[in-house]
């Protein structure tokens, strides 16, 4: 099962919004076939371990990290491919929680004679599949959180220069990311400030991420570079249903821009609501490098599932230089955001902690 789960990550960045699946076919201890979903669209981890297999995988075990598909989509159901075969028994680590599919596929094998197993190694593989889950029970992408800082936490100067903080090995590692993801997000506040393309660049594309920008009052300038991109890439604005209607929303539309009008709180585009509006074009992993405002809410709705920190060795100073987080901020050390994982590396001089939050 360990073998399927690392492989299930291989299709990472070309299979979504289906989930990433690994697959192993042995008997014996002696491995006759193997494979993960490797494209959307593409066939199954189970098929493609099936047609590798070195022998025949009658009466041999299959280890799967996600239950085998029962439904038909965008290809025939999986278990169909199982039953055929004849394997002897499904070892299963985790469910899907698709209701297209939940049980469905345990319970089909079962009835086919199959031996089924559930549960193996399943935290790991729940770890591989949370983009999936979220999208699909939480009806919001997987978010992916990503900033620099100086080592006294500020983002940018009190002019509000931040380019640049982090140094290239950081860059790269930021550029392989938007490579892999569906989506990236900023704030207009920061297509104000920066200017930002939003696009990978100097690495392999695994796909090319939707740019998203949350802009409740729609002050995204008519002249920028993601309005004279768009040809490059699909654009969304998340702004308000009033403001979705008005002249502005009009010329974006024509220079090719989606607009979108998301639900109102207080005057702000409703944060959650933006995410389901993602989820619904599609998105599974979203990218957001938006400042402080948008960092700040995300956190204080324990909507961040991953971050990606990159602290620079430098003091920046100032009460009016910004930092990543505002608000009021924990009450407690107790209430405190604190991450249930941590990994921390060195990118030249900077330092990464990549960390995961559970929602």
């Amino acid at each position: 099962m360990a073998r399927a789960i690392a492989l299930a990550r291989r299709g990472e960045g070309r299979v979504e919004p289906n989930p990433m699946v690994g697959c192993v076919i042995a008997r014996s201890g002696r491995v006759l076939g193997e494979g993960f979903h490797r494209r959307f669209g593409g066939p199954h981890a189970e098929v493609v371990a099936l047609d590798r297999c070195d022998g025949s995988p009658r009466g041999a075990t299959m280890y799967v990290s996600l239950e085998p598909c029962a439904h038909f989509g965008k290809t025939p159901p999986c278990i169909d491919s199982l039953i055929a075969a004849r394997v002897g028994r499904v070892v299963v680590a985790m469910l899907d929680p698709n209701p297209l599919v939940r049980g469905r596929g345990v319970k089909g094998l079962r009835k086919a004679g199959i031996t089924v197993q559930t549960g193996l190694m399943r935290p790991d593989a729940e770890r591989v599949l949370a983009p999936y889950r979220n999208r699909i029970v939480s009806n919001r992408p997987y978010v992916i959180a990503k900033w620099a800082q100086s080592l006294d936490g500020k983002l940018a100067t009190r002019s509000g220069d931040s380019q640049w903080i982090s140094g290239p090995g950081a860059r790269r590692i930021v550029h392989r990311l938007r490579a892999r993801v569906d989506a990236i997000m900023v704030g207009s506040g920061t297509v104000l400030a920066d200017d930002p393309l939003l696009t990978a660049r100097d690495v392999p594309l695994r796909r090319r991420a939707l740019r998203a920008v949350l802009d409740s009052r729609l002050r995204v300038p008519n002249k920028c570079q993601i309005v004279d991109t768009v040809g490059d890439a699909r654009t969304v604005i998340l702004t308000t249903g009033k403001q979705a209607k008005s002249a502005k929303a009009d010329f974006l539309r024509r220079r090719g821009v989606e607009v979108v009008g998301c639900r109102e709180r207080r005057t702000q585009v409703d944060l959650p609501d933006a995410l389901a509006t993602l989820a619904g074009l599609g998105v599974t992993n979203l990218l957001v490098e938006g400042g402080a405002t948008i960092l700040t809410s995300l956190f204080e709705l324990r909507l961040v599932d991953e971050g990606y920190v990159f602290t620079a060795p430098m003091f920046i100073g100032g009460s009016d230089a910004p930092s990543a987080l505002r608000g009021k901020g924990s009450a407690t050390i107790a209430s405190a955001t604190t991450a249930s994982s941590v990994r921390v590396r060195r990118c030249g001089d900077d330092v990464l902690h990549h960390m995961r939050f559970d929602s």
